[in-house]
């Protein structure tokens, strides 16, 4: 239960440090490289000091790890497009909603069961993203702008899926720090090669950006150290993980940009947070 608590608050940290980046004016993609190294850095200072460094090549999770790092580059470029095309709004939904491809997963490849309340918490969570973040009273999106959250929904949903496949299968719990640190590892690498496409892209590093990646990659590092963790209790299946996982995230973030920052809430935004309310009681039965 604590791990997924913990998790939760750091994934909810990642949205708030994000918030920051705008006002002490911190170029976000510098920042993001760092973090990365960041993460990668906390993963291998946490592994045990038995395990050898050079053991990792014949780690069965090594390929899977660094392609799970260079994805976790792409969904995030994907989710800034979309961010700056569409809306946060819309990103956000497309990221979070994305657990229902775990939970499909958890049912067919796992034989997990929903009770009847489950179920309806599933479907209230989905509800609770969708109106959680919704500003303005249009459409959230339209059907001809459908690719880029369609491609953040389906990566965000492999992540999760994929992550817990290893966790099931190939990495124990005394490798979770190293493996952790292996993803982000492949993704700063795979950020840097990004940065060496587009060269102007080096200008504008500063002090500031190397402390905002500090700051965020320690949460980073432990909201997927704590939720690998978390996908071990015998006691809730991944589905339920995956689902309260996402909502508390949604749920948290809202309130912490309405105390923190000073963001309003709509009519939407309220019932949405009533909907997640409902989901997380329903989904932990």
């Amino acid at each position: 239960m604590w791990d997924l608590v913990w998790s939760i608050a750091c994934s909810s940290l990642i949205f708030v440090v994000f918030r920051l980046y705008k006002t002490y004016g911190i170029r976000t993609y510098h920042a993001i490289i760092i973090n990365y190294f960041t993460a990668c850095g906390v993963g291998w200072i946490m592994a045990p000091a038995s395990e050898a460094a050079e053991t990792l090549i014949s780690r069965p999770w090594l390929p899977a790890a660094l392609l799970l790092g260079v994805l976790f580059v792409t969904i995030f470029n994907l989710m800034a497009r979309t961010s700056q095309r569409m809306g946060v709004s819309v990103a956000s939904v497309a990221t979070k909603m994305s657990l229902v491809i775990p939970v499909v997963f958890g049912l067919l490849w796992y034989g997990e069961r929903l009770t009847t309340w489950n179920a309806i918490g599933v479907l209230l969570a989905l509800a609770a993203v969708y109106f959680t973040s919704r500003k303005g009273h249009g459409p959230l999106v339209h059907a001809r702008s459908l690719t880029l959250p369609l491609l953040v929904f389906l990566g965000s949903g492999i992540i999760d899926t994929s992550l817990k496949f290893m966790q099931a299968h190939w990495v124990p719990e005394a490798e979770f720090p190293r493996f952790s640190g292996t993803i982000f590892a492949a993704a700063g690498l795979a950020g840097c090669l990004g940065l060496l496409r587009h060269p102007q892209a080096f200008k504008g590093f500063t002090a500031k950006s190397a402390l905002g990646g500090l700051a965020l990659g320690i949460p980073n590092f432990f909201s997927v150290y704590f939720l690998l963790k978390a996908l071990q209790a015998p006691a809730w299946s991944s589905a339920t993980i995956f689902t309260l996982n996402n909502v508390a995230i949604v749920l948290l973030t809202t309130l912490l940009g309405v105390v923190l920052f000073g963001e309003r809430l709509q009519g939407a935004n309220r019932l949405g947070i009533l909907l997640a309310l409902l989901s997380i009681i329903l989904v932990s039965l």
